[in-house]
């Protein structure tokens, strides 16, 4: 399993690579709880964490979704405990105080499309396709669709889940799933301009802007402001932001 997933450091940047091209980079749930305990332990050093897949695809989804199993039915508490490994990587890519730029190319299907959409900023390549294939697989995968609620527009979202069509990349950014697009050949100098302008930012306002954005957007207007008042307070008067 150390092998499916790989680490390489630049300073306080890190990337993290899902590395199963032969597979399409479909992710195990052990190895989803692999990745969320590496991005946690990562987080600790890191001013921004790069997350991406080998070959030609991000990730096509889960290992075994959509696959006959020996036609017993899991009882519900096994299954939520098994669910719950899912909810905790999504929770890993939200929770940690640093921002995750997901660089997308080719498919991000199901599981794939779920991390893309967690993810804090989102760069894809024009030739990049993400769907919800679950309901053609008899799933419901209200799983999947908690990923995006706060990312995707809502009608976005539920076209998504009940078509399973893939979107292209630049539908991807209009649903608001994707932060920029750009040409295949392109894509990783747009990954340098960006970690290059985390890098010039003080470490104390980088992870200020995360925790912002995940605590602001889904609360109210006043709630937001006064929130607003005390981080900017708190940290731009930090000695920490001189550093």
């Amino acid at each position: 399993m150390a092998d499916d997933v790989l680490i390489e450091h630049d300073g306080d940047i890190a990337k993290v690579t899902l590395n199963m091209a032969e597979d399409g980079n479909r992710v195990s749930d052990p190895l989803a709880t692999q990745l969320a305990i590496t991005l946690r332990e990562l987080a600790a050093d890191a001013r921004a964490i790069i997350f991406t897949g080998a070959g030609d695809d991000f990730c096509m989804g889960r290992s075994g979704m959509g696959r006959k199993g020996d036609g017993g039915s899991p009882e519900a508490l096994d299954l939520r405990d098994n669910n719950e490994i899912i909810f905790d990587a999504y929770g890993a890519f939200r929770d940690i105080d640093v921002p995750i730029v997901s660089v997308v190319r080719g498919r991000a299907l199901g599981f794939g499309c779920a991390l893309a959409a967690v993810c804090d900023m989102t760069l894809a390549a024009d030739d990049a396709r993400f769907s919800l294939p679950e309901m053609g697989h008899g799933i419901m995968p209200t799983m999947a669709m908690s990923s995006l609620v706060d990312r995707l527009h809502r009608k976005a979202a539920v076209f998504m889940t009940y078509s399973t069509e893939e979107i292209d990349a630049h539908t991807a950014l209009a649903y608001g799933l994707v932060s920029k697009v750009t040409t295949p050949a392109d894509l990783d100098g747009e990954v340098d301009k960006l970690i290059a302008a985390l890098k010039k930012a003080p470490l104390p306002a980088v992870k200020a802007v995360k925790e912002f954005a995940r605590n602001a957007f889904h609360n109210d207007i006043r709630t937001v402001n006064d929130f607003a008042r005390n981080l900017h307070a708190t940290v731009n008067s930090s000695s920490r932001m001189k550093e």
